[in-house]
């Protein structure tokens, strides 16, 4: 690592500690030459997955559009912020796991669904409403149907 304040490449490591959701590394460093103490973050890398829009355009995989899309479901319902963030994970996880490096936006939609489904049906519904772009109260009433057959 680079010192931030004389540029020398040697340093030692103080302290190593594991982020709360394990995720990513600390570390306090400090600098060989001119005893600067800084810190660096270790975080994995994860497999760039391209999603494949409606339109044939394709765009980087992006959580913060999950997450704001599970969100706008989820309000004012008695979800947690940390049921949002393990809704999110799972969803990265699972693409991230396909041996496809590009994936149609249908199967992102598809598992946020799924998760959405298990956690809370109400908001599994909002979602739906959009994602498949329901057009009349009928769309909703078939889809709150099948919810309830699949019960």
């Amino acid at each position: 690592m680079r010192c931030p304040k004389c540029s020398c490449l040697d340093d030692k490591v103080i302290d190593t500690r594991v982020s709360k959701e394990g995720d990513s590394i600390r570390r306090r460093r400090e600098c060989l030459n001119c005893s600067q103490r800084f810190t660096t973050y270790e975080n994995v890398t994860r497999a760039e997955v391209v999603v494949i829009k409606r339109d044939g355009s394709r765009e980087d995989f992006n959580t913060e559009k999950v997450r704001a899309g599970v969100r706008h479901a989820c309000w004012k319902r008695p979800v947690s912020e940390e049921q949002i963030e393990a809704v999110v994970r799972r969803v990265a996880e699972q693409l991230e796991n396909l041996q496809e490096r590009e994936v149609a936006s249908q199967v992102v939609g598809e598992q946020v669904m799924r998760e959405l489904q298990r956690l809370d049906e109400v908001a599994y519904v909002r979602f739906a409403s959009v994602y498949r772009r329901f057009k009349d109260i009928d769309q909703f009433l078939d889809e709150i149907r099948n919810l309830t057959d699949r019960r």
